[in-house]
């Protein structure tokens, strides 16, 4: 199968401008062929909310939103499979949400469990889970941006046979980050990758936002935990392409006699996932 990640620039608060760009990278994309295109953290919004007021008068229904409708008739048209990072609205709940369409519509959709800074102030917490979906190439899993902090979001979506996981994100550089290294997060995908024999697709955003600057670097990741693809420059809108093959067959151990998931003891782990520091 082939992925695409498409690392654009939304404009905060925009949503016609970022839909309608967004709407045309992925036709650039799918003339490739692709079969999955993932797009960044809040692609149809943008990401610095003054307050939680001005982020629910942009979100929408999932499904349902106009936003979702769009990418859902691009889908059907180029038979391929997205998953963008949207605000949903559902009542008076706000989640920072990803959607999942395909050929034949809506097919899911995932809200971000671990909320980064001022998210806390505006999004409810994340209430599904870690989901994984079928679609028409294998099983997908998502993730939003901090969640790849957690090792047990890998471990989630490995434990229930997900074959990829789409990273919708919006990295922001760290404290303490050397300008001449790359994004923390490439690291931590790597390892997650590496850890639970898991391909993983990141779509970062470029640009600064209301005085916050964003890394860029999107990647796609292999069961090894080596880049196929990527990172992408930290400036500039680009699309990242990779030949990936999702192969039961294909799968690999980390050494001729160890396999990570395998060699799991969950009998010694037990009840440690529930204390805290």
């Amino acid at each position: 199968m082939i992925v695409a990640c498409i690392q654009m620039n939304p404009v905060i608060g925009d949503k016609p401008t970022n839909v309608s760009r967004s709407a045309d990278l992925i036709r650039s994309a799918a003339e490739r062929g692709v079969d999955l295109v993932v797009l960044p953290e809040l692609a149809n919004t943008g990401y610095v909310f003054r307050d939680r007021q001005e982020a629910l008068d942009l979100a929408e229904k999932v499904p349902g939103g106009e936003t979702t409708a769009v990418w859902s008739e691009l889908a059907s048209r180029h038979q391929t499979t997205i998953v963008a990072g949207i605000a949903e609205r559902d009542g008076d709940n706000l989640f920072n949400s990803a959607v999942m369409v395909g050929p034949k519509g809506y097919i899911g959709r995932f809200r971000k469990v671990h909320l980064w800074g001022d998210e806390k102030k505006i999004f409810e917490p994340g209430d599904l889970g870690f989901p994984v979906y079928q679609a028409p190439f294998g099983r997908v899993a998502i993730a939003i941006c901090y969640d790849v902090w957690f090792p047990e979001t890998f471990r989630a979506a490995a434990l229930q046979h997900a074959d990829i996981l789409c990273v919708a994100t919006n990295w922001v550089p760290m404290p303490g980050q050397p300008a001449d290294r790359p994004a923390m997060a490439n690291t931590l995908v790597m390892a997650g990758a590496h850890s639970n024999n898991l391909v993983v697709a990141c779509a970062d955003r470029v640009g600064v936002e209301r005085g916050q600057p964003f890394e860029g670097q999107s990647l796609i990741v292999d069961r090894r935990g080596w880049p196929v693809a990527g990172p992408a420059s930290r400036l500039d809108e680009e699309i990242l392409f990779a030949q990936i093959d999702l192969d039961p067959s294909s799968r690999r151990g980390v050494g001729a006699d160890n396999d990570v998931l395998q060699d799991r003891r969950p009998e010694v782990y037990a009840g440690i996932a529930n204390l805290r520091s």
